[in-house]
């Protein structure tokens, strides 16, 4: 009896036994399971594909301005692109977005299929309507749009751009075809309109320009006008040029400063109005929030997740190769001195607030969301992979210059590839990651340079700077070749033309004729006479200016009587500086040899008489024997300017030779100056004074 309680109470004791040790594995499971059940990653949202998302936008709003161009098309611009849509008629859907973004055709049949909503589907890049769709509505779109594309320049933008557009869409359809058709050839066969603005290689071009014209008109005014006027007056004859210059009146000598102070004062006023632009784009100047959207936007769902796509780009990455890039991610930040990793997969284009660089994006993002880590910038358009350190213990160093080629830019197999193998070298990078060797201290990448100030970028530097100072150099420098060319040019011709008889010559022994035409003679005659009444008025002028009495010396006497005795041979009855045409070579020849006496004398030369083999020669300086004829050894002492007196030193027998002529009346037949008029010229033998007696009595004997 006994026995059987014992066994009895051993068995229940047993069964309890179990029962708890039952009760404690199921509690163990329990408590281990519920940790492993909270630690498990929550399944992340799958990204949209690109015309999914864009639906998403336009189902929000008709117009999507992307944030991705703020430099050419800042977002602000979107109320502007919602006015023009409205004049349509028609339901209307803008997308702007980068032309690199969208360059797969079908793109707006995708967004029309997503969006389920007939109307007028227009595409606009960051310079122009790049495609367009009616879909349920009757409108020109690929007619509006060819215009828009062909009838306007390239720099228009795009702004411009949809208003033409606009424009054509709500014309009939046969009328926009002409004109559609109108504009595609025209564009064939012009290559286009001409554009808009200009760039800064434009602009430094005006102000080089600009800066010749300021320098080289006004000292080519300074240079040219004095030197033309020499060479019209001939080579002056005073010995005093102090005194000269002293009879010139003072407003006489400040007219040409005068006008070479005005030219360059017209030029530099009126460069600006002519190259009067002031922008090298049409693109507006963007808000501070028009430049950090994207940056926001990116942090925003970097926040999130670690892996951004950008959704108006076409998806690179498949949702297992983004799976295995975040299972590498948590590796990596549970690792020994590793961290977090931020991917973004954007863009990077000129026209971004980056200005394109990879660097200050992932600078901008780091300090947007404000988490240390390491920053992988990976275009999804280029393929490029960018790798930058911010507060982790890396070499930020050997991110940037030991970055394997085969991960930052691929290979030739991954630039023939839609997606440039992103997916296999992402997971490459995080490899190379793995392997970095630690840091004793974090590192950083430091800070970028800052990218253009958005409000200068398309502002072109003012005209009076940059090449303008190097073109005022350049001015003054054509101003002396302009002056050694024309100082050339008027030589070479002036030595033709006394050659052939046909212009004057400055009363020099190298360039006087020996054999003057009659023409010759009455352009010289008519030439001196100007000449030297302009000497007489500027003397006259100097003396009312000083306040003195009209000069009454020997010379200013001597120069009056010359100057009429010049005058009454060339015909009282006429202007004192135009020759009878009926005159005679010989009085001519007399006129323009007393005129420029007259005019040595008014300005103090004391010359007497001139070279008696050839008067236009100019002032004797000695005299010399001279045989007057190759037969006969009879010689006359007569005045000689220097060639002709080393003539008749070194060849006495040829001397007759250099006797100046005149045309006879006999057709091509010339006779010795002396010897024509009765011997009118003779009387130079014994000076200016002689000639002058000699025409007086002559004018008398008329009279």
């Amino acid at each position: 009896m006994t026995s059987a309680v014992s066994s009895g109470i051993g068995a229940r004791t047993v069964r309890l036994l179990l029962r708890l040790s039952a009760f404690i594995a199921v509690m163990a499971v329990l408590t281990t399971a519920a940790p492993r059940a909270q630690a498990a990653p929550q399944p992340r949202p799958q990204a949209q594909t690109q015309a999914a998302y864009l639906a998403d936008r336009l189902r929000a709003h008709p117009v999507h301005v992307t944030d991705q161009l703020p430099r050419e098309v800042p977002r602000s611009l979107a109320d502007d692109f919602a006015r023009l849509a409205e004049r349509t008629g028609v339901p209307t859907y803008v997308l702007v977005l980068p032309s690199q973004t969208v360059h797969r055709d079908g793109l707006l049949d995708e967004v029309h299929e997503r969006l389920g909503r007939d109307g007028l589907y227009v595409l606009i890049d960051e310079s122009e309507v790049a495609e367009a769709r009616a879909h349920g509505v009757h409108v020109p779109a690929e007619a509006a749009a060819t215009v828009a594309r062909y009838e306007l320049p390239v720099d228009a933008g795009p702004l411009r751009a949809f208003e033409r557009f606009v424009e054509v869409a709500t014309m009939d359809p046969e009328d926009a075809g002409r004109l559609a058709t109108a504009a595609s050839e025209s564009y064939g066969e012009d290559g286009g309109p001409e554009e808009l603005y200009i760039g800064p290689a434009d602009r430094r071009n005006q102000s080089f320009l600009t800066g010749i014209a300021v320098t080289g008109v006004p000292l080519s005014i300074l240079l040219l006008a004095p030197y033309i006027r020499r060479r019209r007056r001939g080579p002056p004859r005073a010995r005093d040029k102090k005194k000269s210059t002293a009879g010139t009146p003072l407003r006489r000598r400040l007219v040409v400063p005068a006008v070479a102070l005005f030219a360059g004062a017209a030029i530099a006023g009126a460069a600006p109005l002519v190259f009067d632009q002031t922008r090298s784009s049409a693109a507006p100047t963007p808000s501070p929030q028009d430049m950090s959207a994207r940056v926001e936007r990116v942090a925003a769902g970097l926040a999130e997740d670690p892996v951004y796509q950008d959704p108006e780009s076409p998806q690179r990455l498949s949702a297992s190769q983004v799976a295995r890039l975040h299972d590498r991610i948590d590796r990596f930040a549970r690792s020994e001195g590793g961290g977090p990793v931020h991917v973004t997969l954007v863009p990077h284009m000129p026209e971004d607030e980056s200005a394109g660089d990879g660097e200050r994006f992932a600078a901008a993002v780091h300090a947007k969301l404000k988490k240390d880590g390491v920053y992988v910038a990976a275009d999804p358009l280029s393929g490029y992979i960018d790798v930058f350190n911010h507060g982790l213990r890396l070499d930020s160093y050997e991110l940037l210059l030991d970055l394997p080629e085969s991960i930052a830019y691929g290979s030739a197999k991954a630039d023939e590839a839609e997606d440039h193998l992103l997916g296999e070298r992402l997971d490459a990078l995080m490899t190379f990651l793995d392997e970095m060797p630690r840091t004793e201290e974090p590192h950083d990448s430091g800070t970028p340079a800052s990218a253009p100030a958005p409000a200068q970028e398309h502002a072109l530097p003012p005209l009076f700077a940059t090449d303008f100072w190097p073109g005022l150099v350049v001015g003054a420098l054509v101003a002396l070749l302009l002056l050694i060319m024309v100082s050339g040019v008027w030589t070479a011709v002036a030595r033709a033309g006394r050659r052939i008889g046909w212009t004057p010559g400055p009363g020099s022994p190298e360039s006087a004729p020996k054999a003057p035409s009659a023409a010759y003679l009455r352009r010289a005659a008519r030439a001196e006479l100007r000449a030297t009444a302009a000497a007489f008025e500027r003397t006259s002028g100097a003396d009312d200016d000083s306040g003195a009495a009209p000069s009454s010396h020997a010379g200013s006497r001597t120069a009056r009587d010359r100057y009429e005795a010049a005058k009454s041979l060339a015909g009282d009855d006429r202007s004192a500086d135009l020759p009878d045409p009926s005159l005679d070579p010989a009085r001519l020849l007399a006129i323009v040899v007393l005129a420029r006496a007259a005019r040595a004398a008014l300005e103090g030369d004391s010359d007497a008489r001139c070279c008696a083999v050839n008067p236009l020669h100019g002032a004797a300086v000695a005299r010399h024997h001279v045989r007057m004829t190759a037969a006969g050894y009879s010689r006359r002492l007569l005045p000689l300017c220097q060639p002709c007196g080393i003539a008749a030193t070194l060849t006495p027998g040829d001397l007759h030779k250099r006797f100046l002529t005149l045309p006879g009346t006999a057709q091509r037949v010339r006779v010795r100056y002396d010897e024509a008029a009765n011997g009118l010229l003779a009387s130079l033998y014994s000076g200016f004074d002689g000639l002058v007696a000699m025409v007086r009595r002559r004018v008398a004997r008329v009279g």
